[in-house]
């Protein structure tokens, strides 16, 4: 990693002192009191590539979360999932939908680089006309949306024009996807459209690193860089410098937080925590070794796939999968019988808050790699 020269009356924050803080913003030191709502808002936005993700991502941060609380927001379109950051589907706030995703325009303009010899002859804008009035009529699947555009260019490829209608304009997966205990296809219409109000200006840069900082924070540009999917924000950081504090890791880097942000104690007791696969904690730095220590490195992926991941003393110590009436544990190293136990029973509580009397057992062993 690059280093940032910084003043060298910047202290030194330990990898450990990292981990607390983050854990601290994330949630996750402490199981807080907020609706789900709040904590959706405050985190930013929750990873959704699959429906079941931003469930367990609660349970493990919230106090008395029950699946209803989160399945209701959905139900009401006061949450939505949608393409933002990374290219990714998050879950937002209503309100971070018809902001967030126009903060990240530009990534996904040029996300449409990468097709444009399957968009020759394309008039995008025509095609972003289109495709609004399209999934304005009724919701669309992405194979009806590449057929009907198919129709006006039918030399185009058809993933491309599928592509740029997703990128082009903010499309939200509508109900009942996404809602728990219930199936449905993906079907898209515009944010505006399903929430019944226009998108609004996108907010500045500026005051998305105050609230990055207060969710992934003490952090540095090129984390940001990396939860967000943009560059260039550095000038943004500059220009909040006299409002912020600085401090450098372990390896020289700057790093920037809020001066009223939570940095416990690196001695402070971290829980066994259960996160879903692709869980925002894991993706949103640069430098992951706050949360995933060296030698376990790649050991939560294999291809393009995430494995859920268990947290023991803040830093990820191994995968879990539901099999076979069981939460299946796979620790990286061997566990205490101390840790053993909290670890079976958080992943008790975990199935109780989403299951009730859930039929799992909480077994140790190895996760088969195909389970999903």
């Amino acid at each position: 990693m690059t280093k940032t020269t910084t003043s060298a009356a910047s202290p030194v924050l330990s990898t450990r002192a990292l981990n607390r803080a983050t854990l601290d913003r994330q949630l996750l030191l402490r199981r807080a009191p907020l609706s789900a709502k709040a904590a959706v808002a405050h985190l930013l936005g929750l990873q959704a590539q699959n429906v079941k993700p931003p469930y367990y991502a609660l349970a493990s941060r919230l106090d008395g979360f029950t699946p209803q609380r989160l399945s209701t927001l959905m139900a009401d379109r006061e949450v939505v999932r949608i393409v933002t950051m990374r290219s990714t589907i998050h879950t937002h706030t209503a309100d971070d939908c018809l902001t967030l995703r126009p903060l990240v325009q530009s990534a996904r303009d040029r996300e449409l680089t990468g097709f444009r010899a399957g968009l020759a002859g394309v008039d995008l804008d025509r095609l972003a006309v289109l495709a609004r009035d399209l999934v304005e009529a009724e919701p669309r699947t992405m194979k009806q949306l590449r057929e009907a555009l198919l129709a006006e260019w039918p030399d185009a490829d058809p993933q491309a024009l599928a592509i740029a209608a997703r990128c082009r304009l903010p499309l939200v997966q509508v109900t009942p996807r996404g809602l728990w205990g219930r199936s449905g296809q993906v079907a898209l219409t515009t944010a505006e459209h399903w929430l019944g109000r226009p998108a609004e200006p996108a907010p500045t840069p500026d005051a998305t690193v105050l609230r990055y900082l207060a969710a992934f924070g003490p952090a540095s540009v090129r984390d940001m860089q990396t939860w967000a999917g943009l560059t260039r924000l550095r000038p943004a950081f500059e220009r909040l410098r006299p409002r912020l504090l600085t401090f450098r890791d372990e390896k020289g880097v700057e790093l920037f937080d809020l001066p009223d942000a939570p940095r416990p104690d690196p001695d402070t007791p971290a829980p066994p925590r259960f996160l879903p696969e692709f869980d925002n904690l894991l993706l949103s730095h640069a430098d992951r070794t706050r949360v995933v220590r060296p030698e376990h490195r790649g050991r939560t992926w294999q291809g393009n796939q995430a494995y859920r991941t268990l947290l023991v003393d803040g830093f990820v110590a191994g995968v879990w999968t539901l099999e076979d009436n069981a939460l299946v544990v796979e620790a990286f190293g061997t566990l205490t019988k101390a840790q053993r136990d909290e670890v079976s029973a958080e992943g008790a509580r975990l199935l109780t808050a989403l299951h009730g009397e859930s039929a799992y057992d909480v077994r140790f062993g190895g996760v088969v790699r195909a389970a999903r």
